[in-house]
């Protein structure tokens, strides 16, 4: 039989896409697609070089929480293809994440454009194309860019992630896991980069030091290294990104009051030149998402969808530990009702043992100009189910806007491999301009919440405040350093050891009671409410 061939006439009973003018392999994927329940309209199915728009390809919205990838080369589509699913998610009542790597996803929030392209893909995947804008809040790491602020304190942004910020190994890793255990269960707060730089001073001092030989003790030069990497790390600018107001990540969870999902924004471009730091930042609000959800199982649409942009910056040199934790939140937040979708170059980019959770899969084209190519490409290949496509000839010839899907059916079973002519969104393809972010961004009821940063009583201020009278305090300290020709200040350690806060704390801290924090998989702390 050809590929031309058509089945018999069909039948009233059967499913939308099963147009008797379908070639054959046509019509058995497009019957993989034809669900019963609510689904995301990705395109229109792909078959003999044609656009074949009665075959519709969908997504089921009860498998969204069954985690995702979006893959393919730079220039393929990827950010267009997370536009239009998180339209239809917000349309939907689902809240979704956006991490806006390059700044141009803030036009979600805005009507798009009508013009040729649009009119002509429209028609092409027989989409019904009306311009509309979705809620939108806009975040900004620390206030760095066009966003409501979002801060972690070092308390609860933990040892685990802080140590791949830092590019410590894994001694010194374990080493500033036990800077923490000892700072809760002590009750000194964390609360920003100076608390902590504090507190290991005072535990590599003489007095201190005899508080950790119960635990294991903290040597001289590994407190060095990691003291030196957090000055170095507040040097480049990343003080701003720990402090208070902390955010909560319950604010991903929200709906408008018609009922749409509100589409977070958290703008990366301001920092995009800190790969470590933002990729981090990412897994922590996932991670703190995760111990803070309750356990709700099977659900007929998810409470968040997560999308994971530049995904490989977050496995690139992750230790063990690290990538188990992330495999193991992977696995477990599916049953809280959120999904995650990570969005990378090339499946390769994530663990196997990450991707074999990913059971909805949008591959946009790749790229094979080098030998390294062809060997991903061959990679890639493998990473799909038996296929009636040639898919290393499909994948190096796909064009922008298309990708090959497969995704999970209504009864959790993979749909057949479907090459996709994508739909357009609906809203503005593009940036929103400066002004009206900022005006969007000052009108949200969250940003008299966040905005500005508030420095209380912490571990610093406890270890420094009984000063001598007329000693300068913290700030005055650092305007004096920046003066030229300031007279040299004593470094932390001799700040700290030198104050009568830290003596009396060192003859009294054996017997205080202490209030350990509970840690999650990566060593955030749960949130005290």
């Amino acid at each position: 039989m050809s590929d031309r061939e058509t089945m018999p006439p069909a039948t009233a009973s059967e499913a939308p896409g099963s147009a008797r003018t379908l070639p054959r392999e046509a019509l058995e994927i497009a019957s993989g697609y034809a669900f019963t329940g609510p689904a995301l309209d990705l395109g229109a199915l792909m078959w003999g070089g044609e656009c074949l728009p009665d075959a519709q390809i969908r997504i089921p919205l009860t498998v969204l929480n069954r985690h995702g990838l979006v893959a393919g080369a730079t220039g393929t589509g990827k950010t267009k293809t997370l536009q239009l699913v998180a339209e239809q998610l917000s349309a939907q009542g689902v809240p979704v994440f956006l991490a806006d790597i390059k700044g141009d996803l803030s036009g979600i929030s805005a009507a798009g454009q009508p013009n040729d392209k649009v009119g002509a893909r429209a028609a092409e995947v027989h989409q019904e194309w009306t311009p509309t804008g979705f809620p939108a809040e806009f975040y900004a790491l620390g206030g760095i860019g066009h966003g409501i602020p979002v801060r972690a304190t070092v308390t609860s942004f933990g040892p685990v992630l802080l140590a791949k910020v830092l590019q410590l190994n894994q001694t010194q890793e374990q080493s500033l896991g036990l800077i923490f255990h000892y700072a809760d269960h002590k009750g000194l707060d964390l609360v920003d980069l100076k608390d902590l730089r504090a507190v290991v001073a005072f535990l590599t001092s003489d007095e201190g030091r005899a508080e950790l030989k119960g635990i294991g003790g903290l040597s001289a030069a590994t407190a060095g290294v990691i003291l030196r990497s957090l000055t170095a790390f507040e040097a480049q600018g990343m003080a701003d990104f720990f402090g208070e107001p902390e955010f909560d990540t319950g604010e991903f969870l929200r709906t408008a009051a018609d009922g749409r999902g509100i589409v977070s924004v958290l703008e990366l471009a301001a920092v995009q030149d800190r790969p470590q730091l933002f990729s981090t930042f990412l897994m922590w609000l996932l991670a703190d998402l995760f111990h803070d959800l309750p356990e709700v199982g099977d659900v007929e649409k998810p409470g968040l969808v997560f999308f994971f942009d530049e995904a490989h910056l977050l496995f690139d040199d992750a230790s063990n530990a690290f990538l188990d934790a992330i495999t193991q939140t992977v696995r477990l937040i599916r049953s809280k009702g959120v999904g995650v979708f990570f969005v990378t170059q090339t499946p390769k980019d994530v663990p196997s043992d990450v991707l074999a959770q990913l059971g909805n899969r949008v591959q946009h084209a790749l790229r094979a100009f080098t030998p390294d190519d062809h060997k991903a490409l061959k990679a890639t290949v493998k990473t799909f189910p038996n296929s009636a496509y040639d898919l290393e000839e499909l994948l190096t010839g796909l064009g922008t806007g298309e990708a090959v899907v497969t995704v999970l059916g209504e009864k959790g079973a993979p749909t057949p491999v479907a090459a996709t002519r994508l739909r357009a969104p609906e809203s503005l393809m593009g940036p929103v301009e400066g002004p009206d972010l900022d005006a969007a961004v000052r009108s949200s009821p969250l940003y008299g919440r966040y905005a500005q940063a508030v420095d209380r009583e912490s571990a610093y201020e406890k270890l420094t405040s009984d000063r001598p009278a007329g000693a300068k305090g913290p700030d005055e300290m650092k305007d004096a350093a920046r003066a030229p020709m300031a007279k040299p200040r004593p470094g932390v350690v001799e700040q700290v050891v030198g104050s009568g806060m830290f003596k009396s704390l060192a003859r009294s801290v054996g017997t205080q009671i202490g209030r350990e924090i509970t840690r999650s998989l990566f060593g955030t702390a749960r949130r005290r409410r």
